[in-house]
């Protein structure tokens, strides 16, 4: 049986191929995943992905399992902890961002009915936008569509939301397909939105 293409990115790290293969571009509709991706991309912000994956389940431990209502409540003892913790990134910016984050974040969802019809409402019909990238240099780091919601997020309040994190957020949450069209998870996700 021959090995099924994927976009090449993972490379042969186990951990980034599962992530690959099982979440990355799948969309996602529940706002307990969609503010664990939010925050995540936030930590991610002039590191590179794997590194916050590796930490993922540390990040999960530490932050009350990504609940926006208990890390609503953080405070700066919280955040002194916080930044005792060898297994996260202990950068003081960005933990006292999630707070701030968390408390919008249910401002967004009381506003909206929830997360996900405010972020995926930016979206044509809700539908995901499903690229034809045969390269992955024809990949963006930013468009357009992240630099609107990268603006409107931080007028808001969001910290650690500038454009290429919003796109990664997008990639990574399903909004955009930016899988290869050679990979086998394009197929796998459909979207009737094609540019």
């Amino acid at each position: 049986m021959s090995e099924k293409f994927r976009c090449p990115w993972p490379g042969d790290d186990p951990l980034y191929i599962a992530y690959h293969d099982n979440e990355w571009g799948r969309p996602v509709h529940d706002d307990q995943k969609l503010f664990e991706f939010l925050f995540l991309e936030g930590m991610q912000a002039g590191l590179s992905w794997i590194t916050v994956l590796r930490k993922r389940e540390s990040y999960r431990l530490a932050f009350d399992g990504f609940d926006p209502h208990k890390i609503a409540l953080y405070d700066e003892a919280k955040a002194e902890e916080l930044m005792q913790n060898p297994g996260i990134i202990r950068n003081r910016l960005k933990i006292k961002s999630a707070a701030v984050n968390a408390r919008l974040f249910l401002e967004t969802q009381q506003k909206y009915g929830s997360f996900d019809k405010f972020i995926w409402g930016y979206l044509d019909g809700g539908k995901p936008i499903v690229n034809r990238f045969e390269h992955m240099d024809e990949i963006p780091a930013t468009t357009p569509l992240s630099d609107k919601i990268s603006k409107d997020l931080k007028k808001m309040g969001f910290k650690f939301v500038g454009s290429t994190i919003i796109y990664a957020f997008m990639q990574a949450t399903g909004m955009e397909n930016d899988h290869l069209v050679g990979c086998f998870a394009y197929g796998e996700i459909e979207g009737p939105n094609s540019r």
